[in-house]
């Protein structure tokens, strides 16, 4: 497991200096902040999802 997570670990700074142009550099941005909206948004889903089951009696 902690091969995998090492592996995964990406360095946005590096990622920066190395970019070709400006427009490589907001995809860069955009999609390290990716994961993190998508775990909000389950976040979300899931507690969404469990306060209408207590609403309901279930």
């Amino acid at each position: 497991m902690n091969v995998i997570l090492f592996f995964q670990q990406i360095d946005v700074a590096e990622k920066m200096k190395t970019a070709p142009d400006g427009s490589y550099q907001i995809g860069v941005v955009i999609g390290s902040f990716v994961p993190f909206v998508i775990l909000v948004g389950v976040a979300y889903w899931m507690y969404n999802r469990a306060k209408k089951r207590d609403q309901n009696g279930f």
